[in-house]
């Protein structure tokens, strides 16, 4: 196996830096058309769509509404944000200790021009005058101009903020108040109670733990739908629930059993998902990270890919898509101490490879597809095979490296599909590792 490549902070990090400097964020219409082809998708595939908003850890899943269910006017999916961080620093305990800035511009600057963003996905020309009773007969060079919309009194597109871990690339105080007052926030017990501390939002929601056999819908809280729940699922005995993860469960309308994201930034052991199978879920999707990172001498932090391997087994994820492999900009005292070591997909398989071979096991074939989604990446699965065919290239072996913007990647395995699409800068643009078939 080719040497992995391991990561160590210089020596002159000890002390806070500036922060990089890059252009002003892109918005995800840099694309050109894109934006009309993620609306497209969003009325075309019933199925959930996730995009990459940063190139670290902040999420958004688009969950279409079940047929039965009470849809708002001019929606057609449930939003929820996970781990916002846009701009600005991070900091943990005093900068002085640890502060780390973003190398990447995420693909929005603010809550604002996300939620401008998903009104434009969302709703058509027509949806908009529709749903403000507006005649589209009526609306000439004559009609006075539209008042600035302000964060109270639009209504905002996300519906829901997941937040995973108290620590502040995860619960960044200076994004989430930028969001409106009433945004429901479903957060792990620490981040909760400091969230709840800011006196700011009006619902702060502890998210339940998932035991062993316990049905995932026992885990609707406060205002979710009775077709959604948000919990967590817990390593035992870990301390400070450092390597856990967020569950988002749902049914779409689409089966009997329900079908769960499992969001693990700093990973999970992979023991610990055995609870998902038996709670009548199966998993669309888990986000882990590649890198393995740790502090000199004694904690591990981010488990890494050989584990990610291990949990996408375990859960039978349909899909393992990267996440928290960002490598930030730091300053401060621990900056020097971290440890990064990091994992192409293909490296990672082969020395499990290699680790199964030592075993003697032959039964841990893998049910996954590995998938990258960078920054501004829009990923959906779904059956619409149609839509699909008019509109991208099929490709069946390796993700080649294209144009930004310009080309489609879809991935086929069966009868899912994985679709998204580029809408960053070049400097973004890198070759997928060929799907794990």
């Amino acid at each position: 196996m080719s040497p992995l490549r391991a990561f160590l902070g210089s020596g002159n990090e000890m002390q806070p830096s500036s922060p990089p400097a890059f252009s002003t964020p892109p918005r995800f219409r840099v694309a050109g058309d894109a934006n009309q082809q993620w609306a497209t998708l969003t009325r075309t595939v019933p199925r959930p769509i996730l995009v990459h908003v940063n190139a670290d850890t902040t999420w958004l899943l688009q969950l279409p509404y079940p047929p039965d269910a009470v849809v708002p006017q001019g929606r057609r999916r449930f939003n929820i944000l996970i781990d916002p961080w846009l701009q600005g620093p991070q900091s943990d305990v005093h900068a002085i200790f640890s502060t780390q800035w973003h190398v990447v511009a995420p693909s929005v600057a603010t809550i604002d021009d996300l939620n401008d963003v998903l009104r434009d996905i969302e709703c058509s020309p027509n949806d908009h005058q529709q749903s403000s009773g507006q005649d589209p007969a009526s609306d000439t060079a004559d009609s006075p101009p539209s008042q600035p919309r302000t964060r109270e009194s639009s209504v905002s597109m996300i519906d829901a903020v997941v937040v995973s871990h108290e620590f502040t690339d995860h619960c960044h105080q200076s994004t989430l108040l930028e969001l409106p007052r009433s945004t429901p926030i479903f957060a792990s017990d620490v981040a909760a109670d400091l969230i709840r501390s800011w006196r700011y939002f009006h619902r702060v929601i502890t998210t339940p733990a998932l035991g062993a056999g316990v049905e995932w819908s026992r885990l609707t809280v406060g205002p979710l739908p009775d077709w959604l729940a948000i919990g967590r699922v817990i390593t035992p005995g870990n301390a400070l629930y450092y390597h856990a993860a967020s569950l988002i469960a749902f049914n779409l309308g689409q089966g009997d059993e329900g079908e769960a994201v499992i969001y693990s930034p700093h990973g999970i052991e992979s023991k610990a998902l055995a609870s998902i199978e038996t709670s009548g879920l199966s998993t669309l999707a888990l986000l882990h990270g590649l890198d393995d990172v740790r502090i000199w001498m004694t904690k591990q932090l981010n488990l890494g890919a050989l584990n990610g391997i291990k949990a996408a087994n375990m859960c039978k994820a349909k899909f393992w898509i990267a996440t928290h492999d960002e490598v930030k900009k730091g300053g401060g005292f621990i900056a020097p101490l971290l440890q990064r070591t990091s994992y192409s997909f293909k490296e990672a398989v082969k020395r499990e490879e290699e680790l199964q071979r030592q075993s003697a096991n032959t039964d841990a074939s893998p049910t996954y597809q590995f998938i990258e989604l960078k920054s501004g990446d829009v990923g959906a699965n779904g059956t619409t095979k149609d839509y699909l065919a008019a509109n991208s290239t099929i490709m069946t072996s390796i993700l080649e490296e294209r144009d930004v913007g310009k080309v489609m990647k879809d991935v086929m395995r069966d009868d899912l599909h994985l679709t998204f699409w580029h809408a960053i800068s070049k400097t973004l643009e890198k070759a997928c590792d060929r799907p794990y078939r």
